[in-house]
């Protein structure tokens, strides 16, 4: 067993990736190979929280532009990631990993409450926290609801699980020149308005000093190797 470079990490995952090519809704055969990963993940010894965005099923901002009201359609958004938290739940489960949904909104029915000093002691006893929902308020990205979560847990890391293999300054599947960055500042990502996350999120990230890992989910153990310390995708920090 390699040592971690991290104890304490939070996996962000885009929508997007737990969907087929092309698709939208949930493909079984990915979120199978992600939860695989996962029980790996924790055999290292990893305290693994988890933040699902949405947009597999639902986005809420071009739904606002199309014309529902943008605070509603933000919500309906947040439901769309519980249900992702809830399938990605049931099949850690299947192999044997603990886990706990904590929701931003009251659903006690399906998920917890999201209490901080709860999720922390969860993530000391083994399990896998997901958190569902986003920050549970209209007008905030699921990206700055990690940046959030992570830092009230006191994650050592960010690790953003996306469908390309780190930050580019163009997109690189409309440009065949992009370029790959492999580090980058805070502030360099704010200046050049790269497309990582919301400046919200990078601010608050830069705030506390958090380090993010932007890196290709859909190739397999990448995200062992950026626990390992190994270079993946693009590295964001101060």
């Amino acid at each position: 067993m390699g040592k971690t470079a991290y104890k304490r990490v939070l996996l962000k995952i885009s929508g997007e990736a737990l969907a087929a090519e092309g698709q939208s809704g949930i493909s079984l055969d990915v979120i199978q190979n992600l939860a695989e990963e996962v029980k790996e993940v924790k055999n290292l010894g990893v305290e693994l929280a988890m933040m699902v965005g949405g947009g597999n099923i639902f986005r809420g901002v071009p739904a606002s532009v199309a014309g529902i009201d943008r605070a509603a359609a933000d919500y309906m958004g947040m439901l769309a990631t519980v249900i992702n938290s809830l399938a990605l739940q049931d099949i850690l489960e299947k192999r044997g990993i603990a886990t706990r949904v904590q929701s931003a909104i009251k659903m006690e029915e399906v998920a917890e409450s999201f209490i901080r000093r709860r999720a922390i002691r969860h993530l000391e006893k083994g399990r896998v926290v997901i958190f569902a929902a986003g920050t549970g308020n209209p007008y905030f990205t699921t990206d700055t609801a990690a940046s959030l979560r992570a830092a009230e847990i006191r994650a050592e890391v960010i690790l953003k699980g996306t469908k390309v293999d780190g930050v580019y300054d163009a997109d690189p599947v409309k440009n065949g020149g992009a370029r790959k960055f492999d580090e980058l500042t805070y502030i360099e990502v704010l200046k050049r308005n790269l497309k990582v996350m919301d400046s919200t999120a990078i601010s608050l990230c830069m705030d506390n000093g958090l380090p993010i890992i932007v890196f290709d989910l859909t190739t397999r153990d990448n995200i062992k190797k950026a626990l390992l310390g190994e270079k993946v995708g693009t590295l964001i920090r101060g």
